[in-house]
């Protein structure tokens, strides 16, 4: 495939998109460049291979003139923002380059277990009978050994390897490398009032869930709790304990835990963890904790310079489930988990309903690794499409106005300030 594959069927959106912003002179942000560039952050919700809509959606906003400042995600959504965060500086397109990736690999090669895991794979997301997928998992089972002493079917070798190779092509080799790119804002950067912006960075948070101590570790910023020197980590290992869905991929694993005082105290500040840390973690999909993790720029005690657009993969409501069997009965005890505590955050946060966007993914599997070429375009233009809906209906003033309304409720509320205000996500990061 070639990118334009993807973006020749998106061409008439762009381009009648830019014809609309220009007639209205739309604003997305208070954060511009002179080269006309509007800048936000954005957090995109995990969703395995339904993450190809994220990129349709991304490479719209780009090609409005939208660029990213600090850039958040779970699982797929972690993928696209570590490209969207080390593929170029905060003001170049990047989404045009993950297509090539995207392109130019084959993807069912993730599925990196043995040939019998592969099969089984193939049968249950595919289209075949009953019958063949029942045979497929019964052939797969003796693989059960596996999972009880590497916790999965699937190594993860092959993603990891994916990821370094795309990252070392953009001379991306370790976290220093990471942070010293997203520094590098344009030197026109301003605000559109004249208001300072020295305090506001570029960033990356990537969501990750440690298992061994219940934590949601969010990388880079918390990589100082797992590794010595974590300017020198690679971070292609922060998407990697990311992306571990559990069972089907073995779990991410860091070994030799800083320890001491000093260790313990940046455990009890960023994890309110008291114990000694363990000589080792173990990372899972961060889904698990927070598939869709829109609170991670959240400050609610101030109206915001630049919006947090917040990109879901599939539909925002909650069903009712029909629970027959012990399997139904995992997947809502798994998805629970995964939606619950972000759904909470938005629910006390009525604002964000109106950064949220929803992309309709139809009857994609999210665990289809062998897509075809036309199923990984109607994603990418799934996701095109909202964001040219979004795009349309989003209104910053008025998302201002609802804003200013709630920081000044929270003002005079006396709430202690380290309710009404979040962490920065670091540029810099400390050695234990």
């Amino acid at each position: 495939m070639e990118v334009t594959d993807f973006t020749k069927e998106v061409f008439h959106i762009v381009e009648n998109l830019n014809d609309y912003i220009e007639q209205r002179d739309k604003h997305f942000s208070d954060i511009i460049d002179d080269d006309g560039h509007q800048y936000v952050d954005v957090v995109m919700e995990g969703g395995g291979m339904l993450g190809i809509a994220l990129v349709g959606f991304t490479y719209v906003l780009e090609q409005v003139g939208i660029r990213f400042l600090q850039i958040g995600g779970a699982s797929a959504g972690a993928i696209n923002a570590m490209m969207l965060a080390g593929l170029g500086t905060p003001a170049e397109t990047k989404s045009e380059k993950i297509l090539l990736e995207l392109a130019n690999f084959d993807m069912f090669k993730f599925v990196d277990g043995e040939d019998d895991v592969r099969d089984a794979v193939q049968a249950v997301v595919g289209d075949t009978s009953k019958l063949k997928k029942w045979f497929k998992i019964v052939m797969a089972l003796d693989k059960l050994d596996d999972i009880e002493k590497e916790l999965g079917l699937n190594p993860g070798k092959v993603f990891h390897r994916w990821i370094k190779s795309i990252l070392r092509k953009a001379n991306i080799n370790n976290t220093r490398d990471l942070l010293d790119r997203l520094a590098q804002l344009p030197p026109t950067l301003h605000h559109r009032e004249g208001r300072d912006l020295t305090n506001r960075k570029a960033g990356l948070a990537l969501v990750a869930a440690d298992v061994s101590t219940q934590t949601k570790a969010v990388f880079p910023k918390m990589a100082q709790l797992y590794w010595k020197n974590p300017d020198e980590v690679n971070p292609a290992d922060y998407v990697r304990a990311s992306m571990s869905i559990p069972f089907f991929f073995q779990p991410f694993r860091v070994k030799n835990i800083p320890d001491g005082e000093e260790a313990m105290r940046l455990w009890k500040q960023y994890a309110d963890y008291e114990e000694p840390p363990p000589q080792s973690c173990v990372f899972i999909d961060g889904g698990i904790m927070s598939n869709f993790p829109i609170d991670l720029f959240h400050r609610p005690d101030r109206v915001p310079t630049a919006p947090t657009f917040g990109i879901k993969l599939g539909t925002d409501d909650r069903k009712t489930e029909n629970i027959t069997n012990p399997f139904t009965l995992a997947a809502v005890i798994f998805n629970a988990a995964r939606f619950n505590l972000d759904a909470d955050f938005i629910s006390r946060n009525q604002d964000y309903r109106k950064l949220v966007s929803c992309i309709g993914t139809g009857e994609h599997h999210w665990l289809k690794f062998d897509m075809s070429d036309q199923e990984k375009v109607d994603l990418f233009v799934r996701g095109a499409k909202e964001a040219d809906r979004f795009l349309k209906e989003f209104d910053w003033l008025e998302y201002k106005k609802i804003r200013e309304s709630i920081a000044q409720s929270m003002k005079d509320s006396n709430l202690p300030k380290e309710m009404m205000s979040g962490d920065a996500v670091p540029t810099t990061i400390k050695k234990v």
